[in-house]
């Protein structure tokens, strides 16, 4: 039975891929034209990694794998509801802010301490703000920071 959830959830998240790699194609083209490196690229990259992986897990199963328990499911629920939620405030509140709340709640729900979880998720909200606006030249939302 273990190998046929695998397959399951191998097929599931292929399907992820597959519609995230199609909503990656819908960002808007840059101003001044396309570009080899634009806002669609690392989520294509995810997107093309996850569907290798499913399609391995389709493939070749792990024969006597276990699956969660309740407890992990509902850990897992959270952590898919939290990364929803952080989808859609990532223009309101920003990429900065909405980074914070999405990786402090995910290292607080894997056993961070609230204070160290939502300390990490600032602290790589900045960095990879700081990345991607300077050093790859792709800004982020910056959402309620923004100066007017």
């Amino acid at each position: 039975m273990s190998k046929f959830n695998d397959r399951i959830f191998g097929l599931v998240m292929l399907v992820v891929a597959i519609a995230y790699y199609y909503g990656a194609t819908q960002f808007p083209a840059p101003f001044g034209g396309a570009e080899a490196v634009g806002p669609e690229t690392f989520p294509k990259l995810l997107a093309i990694v996850l569907g290798i992986c499913s399609l391995y897990m389709m493939v070749k199963p792990d024969p006597d794998n276990a699956w969660p328990v309740a407890r992990t499911f509902a850990e897992l629920g959270i952590a898919i509801v939290a990364l929803i939620v952080y989808a859609l405030l990532m223009e309101p509140l920003g990429f900065i802010l909405s980074t914070t709340l999405a990786v402090g709640t995910l290292c607080w729900r894997m056993g961070a301490k609230p204070l160290r979880g939502y300390l990490t998720g600032l602290v790589s909200g900045v960095v990879v703000f700081l990345l991607f606006t300077y050093g790859l030249e792709l800004p982020l939302p910056l959402g309620l920071m923004e100066m007017h």
